[in-house]
């Protein structure tokens, strides 16, 4: 039998992961990182080792608190104070899930890695390549946070879920008798639960952030803010500021604190980005321009773009209609029909 490590996070979706290979007749090892402390990773990693031993399958907890400081909280937080909107989880599954956990998979012999992602691999022979594909179901598809996964990668990678739905995958769980069949998702950034960034990053720092000032266009004050790290661009509400009509957050000045609010909205609209960091999924470096369906966050709808290479490597993407706010620091990707083809950071 060949042996798969499976990311066991404790939820409903990696469980079920991990019974489906066992199904299918792999010899599954768990693993579940300590990379938080805090009441809720306690309550994961319990819940991770009861699914195991329902399964009867063996079970690490792996102590990556250091890394994960490091990789993602370090990253997460320089790049909020210097005004940028970055995805921690993007950081997590290049660093940890798809980094450490390989090294993690080799040291107890195993063949395989699998999470409980939803999204798709095949191999193409024409190509020659594996390509990262969206989920069969692409409601609840996952591949946006996985376009740092390299061709070695993803010739290791299974990945069970790909054809199902969730109310599926809790139906499975709870015919298993999983105690984790309804247990509800994690919406949260793991390690700042209530989703008050700012308060988390002066707690971690030990520093206090110190507040600035909204301005309109031409650099007129129009009152104070709070620290930057609480806005994001195309933000309207939570600003705490009245103005008598809707205002949205166009620009974020890192080095003077300053926000800048405009009441049109269509100056929120772009109709080119740059990208760096770049790395190409399901398909060859490009040196020529080429298009594809660009999504600029996770909730986006992808739209038609011409992507243009660089000579430094970075993307440059000229979309065919003006997209609203792209942010610097969020991920941004590209799709031919479901197949992802590249991914980078908004510069």
């Amino acid at each position: 039998m060949e042996k798969v490590l499976v990311a066991m996070s404790g939820g409903v979706d990696s469980s079920a992961a991990a019974l489906l290979l066992k199904r299918q007749g792999y010899d599954v090892i768990g693993a579940t990182f300590k990379l938080w402390v805090s009441e809720k990773t306690d309550r994961e990693i319990n819940d991770a080792k009861g699914v195991c031993d329902k399964l009867g399958i063996e079970h690490h907890v792996i102590d990556w608190q250091d890394e994960f400081k490091e990789m993602v909280v370090s990253p997460f937080i320089e790049q909020y104070m210097s005004g940028k909107t970055p995805n921690p989880c993007i950081f997590c599954n290049r660093k940890i899930k798809y980094g450490l956990c390989f090294d993690l998979a080799d040291k107890l012999g195993c063949k395989y890695v699998a999470t409980g992602h939803y999204a798709k691999i095949e191999y193409n022979k024409d190509t020659d390549m594996y390509e990262l594909k969206k989920a069969e179901i692409t409601e609840k598809d996952q591949s946006y946070v996985l376009y740092n996964l390299t061709q070695e990668q993803l010739k290791r990678i299974i990945f069970p879920l790909a054809k199902y739905e969730k109310p599926q995958i809790r139906d499975i769980a709870e015919e298993a008798g999983l105690a984790v069949a309804r247990k509800s998702d994690s919406q949260d950034i793991c390690f700042i639960p209530n989703g008050k960034h700012m308060q988390f990053i002066e707690q971690y720092t030990g520093n206090k952030l110190g507040n600035g000032n909204f301005i309109d266009e031409k650099g007129n004050i129009l009152g104070e803010s709070e620290n930057i790290s609480k806005y994001t661009i195309g933000q309207r509400k939570g600003l705490g500021i009245a103005l008598g009509k809707p205002h949205f957050v166009s620009k974020i000045n890192p080095k003077t604190n300053k926000v800048t609010l405009v009441s049109d909205e269509s100056l929120l609209y772009k109709e080119r980005i740059l990208i760096n960091s770049v790395n190409f999924v399901s398909i060859p470096v490009q040196s020529e321009p080429f298009t594809a369906e660009v999504k600029i966050r996770y909730s986006h709808k992808p739209a038609k773009a011409t992507i243009i290479p660089q000579e430094n490597g970075d993307l440059m993407i000229e979309f065919a209609e003006p997209q609203r706010a792209p942010t610097s620091g969020q991920a941004v990707v590209g799709y031919n029909d479901n197949i992802l083809l590249f991914g980078g950071t908004m510069i």
